[in-house]
């Protein structure tokens, strides 16, 4: 026993630092690829900054280009260098520049930002700097060098102005450089030789990233102005890493694409923080694999213990599951069978609306059979006297009555159909035309105000099912009117709280009190020949489509609301 014990343990052992393992693996590339692409983020930031910097100095020099000081100064107007001294040295001080200076075609400088120092650059020749020669040569001109008075390193911008001379300014880094440093991890500039050039650690500064060749070497210094390039200041390792001299632990190096200069910025950030990251979860994988087996362990004794009253318990929730099956069965079949029943009686309630609309319907078709027969009868006549025009005129009037005929048994046979219990959507005025088709020859006993609607409003519900919700509101305003000596029946829609609300109001005896309040129950109706059906059937369909059927108080007759829900158009 004691010996199958230490071998569990020693199993649990080797398991939890296989996971400790596999877990550092894991957390260290992930940590690692977030770590780059957020040290990559943070170079290109930097880059930005430089950039934005660079950019600001590089306009003054454009600027003076033709200024009319500038001018004076180069066709020797008299008092026109004191003039251009004092505005070079307000323009240093203004945009931070070390240095502002108006060289002469021939090398002598003729003004400059430090015009009051002993060591002024007016009268020197700087005819030797390779910015100065390249402005001459092609209108601009930029070189990263020493000061040869200051001996503090800078970028010089040259530009040719009027009078065949160059505006110089000098953009040191001071500020870039503090704000790198303020910044976090070690930030470097360097060209394309891969010599440092700007960086927030002075000490790298014309240190050389890469080995040189004696001649490109020899060009960095003449350019730079420096006497010997520092040796590398870190060892490139593996995977974006490198190694820095005196420094515990490795950096993550990212760098930007080259500017048009040759410019990289290059940013390293330490690798402790994804170290400490790793050593946690590895502590924290071989903890949880411990816990892991441990309570395996304790859950496979345990359940030794329990399965036979799982067993039993198994077998009652299977029985159980038999009993709730068959109960489940029993109350599909009769919700069913209530659907079933509610159609029917919705069914019902359309055909005996259908019989009260008969009348309407057929006092409709009466008209335009009655006008068949009379063309038919003309058209015998014409037919004898060989008026063949009248005769075709008179058959195009009856194909007219007999659509029109047509139309109205069409609606009529659509409204007796077994309507659909699925909805979509429906432009209301389709269901507004058919229920006043349908109700036409009574509609036409009153004062029936109808209102425009548009093919855009679109409404959800099932056309038959509506219609028979809107043919029983108005069937019941009708009836209402009928002992009224001026009956009047209003139909009027809006866009209502982002659904359609139609407003049946008619100017009749309205709803007495007692029966208004279980109006919408079943059963309850204040006229002899109701049954009280009508207006529960039509709130259950409308119900079903999502909308509302309700009675809205008035002063005076009676007013229904019906709610639909909107459709896309």
């Amino acid at each position: 026993m004691r010996t199958r014990n230490l071998g569990l343990l020693a199993a649990a052992l080797v398991c939890a630092a296989l996971m400790a393992f596999a877990a550092g693996l894991a957390v260290r590339s992930a940590a690692t690829a977030r770590f780059a692409q957020a040290a990559a983020t943070d170079a290109r930031l930097r880059q930005a900054l430089l950039a934005s910097e660079v950019a600001r100095f590089r306009l003054l020099p454009l600027a003076l280009g033709d200024d009319e000081d500038l001018v004076a100064l180069v066709s020797g107007k008299p008092g026109a260098a004191g003039v251009m001294n004092a505005k070079l040295e307000r323009l240093s001080r203004d945009f931070g520049s070390p240095i502002i200076y108006v060289i002469r075609s021939d090398g002598l400088t003729l003004a400059a930002s430090n015009w009051r120092d002993p060591r002024s650059f007016l009268g020197k020749d700087y005819s030797f700097r390779p910015y100065f020669r390249a402005a001459m040569r092609t209108g601009t001109g930029e070189q990263f060098a020493l000061g040869t008075v200051s001996r503090q390193p800078g970028l010089f911008f040259a530009r040719r102005a009027a009078g065949g001379s160059v505006v110089v300014m000098k953009m040191a880094f001071d500020r870039v450089e503090a704000q790198w440093r303020e910044s976090g991890g070690l930030t470097f500039v360097t060209d394309r030789d891969g010599v440092i050039l700007v960086t927030s650690r002075p000490d790298w500064r014309y240190a050389a990233t890469r080995t040189l060749g004696p001649q490109r070497s020899r060009i960095e210094r003449e350019t730079i102005g420096v006497g010997n390039l520092g040796p590398p200041p870190f060892t490139v390792l593996a995977d974006g890493r490198i190694a820095i001299p005196g420094v515990r632990g490795d950096f993550l190096l990212a760098a930007t694409p080259p500017s048009p200069a040759g410019w990289r910025v290059n940013l390293a950030l330490p690798l402790r923080a994804i170290d400490t990251t790793v050593r946690a979860a590895q502590i924290g994988a071989a903890l949880a694999t411990l816990a892991l087996l441990a309570l395996a362990l304790f859950l496979r004794e345990r359940g030794r213990r329990r399965s036979e009253r799982t067993a039993q318990l198994e077998a009652a929730v299977a029985a159980r599951t038999v009993d709730l099956r068959r109960e489940i069965e029993e109350r599909a079949a009769a919700e069913e069978h209530a659907a079933q029943l509610r159609e029917g009686l919705r069914q019902a309630n359309r055909l005996a609306t259908l019989g009260q609309v008969t009348a309407s319907v057929a006092h409709e078709t009466a008209q335009p059979v009655a006008a068949i027969r009379n063309y038919a009868a003309t058209s015998r006549q014409l037919l004898d006297m060989g008026a063949d025009g009248e005769v075709r005129a008179n058959l195009q009037a009856i194909d007219r009555l007999a659509e029109r005929i047509g139309t109205v048994t069409a609606e009529l046979r659509g409204f007796a159909r077994k309507g659909s219990r699925a909805g979509g959507p429906i432009p209301l005025e389709e269901v507004v035309e058919g229920a006043c088709l349908l109700l036409k020859e009574r509609l036409s006993r009153v004062d029936f105000a109808r209102p425009q609607i548009g093919p855009e409003v679109v409404v959800f519900g099932g056309r038959v099912r509506l219609e028979q919700v809107l043919v029983n509101v108005l069937q019941n305003a009708l009836e209402a009117l009928e002992t009224c000596p001026e009956p009047r029946l209003a139909l009027t829609w809006a866009y209502h709280e982002g659904a359609v609300r139609m407003l049946v109001a008619d100017n009749g005896p309205g709803i007495a009190p007692e029966v208004a309040g279980r109006l919408f129950t079943p059963f309850a109706t204040s006229r002899q020949t109701g049954l009280g059906l009508g207006l529960v059937i039509a709130k259950d369909i409308m119900e079903d489509f999502g909308g509302n059927l309700h009675l809205v108080p008035t002063e005076t007759g009676a007013c229904f609301a019906i709610t639909l829900k909107r459709a896309p158009s």
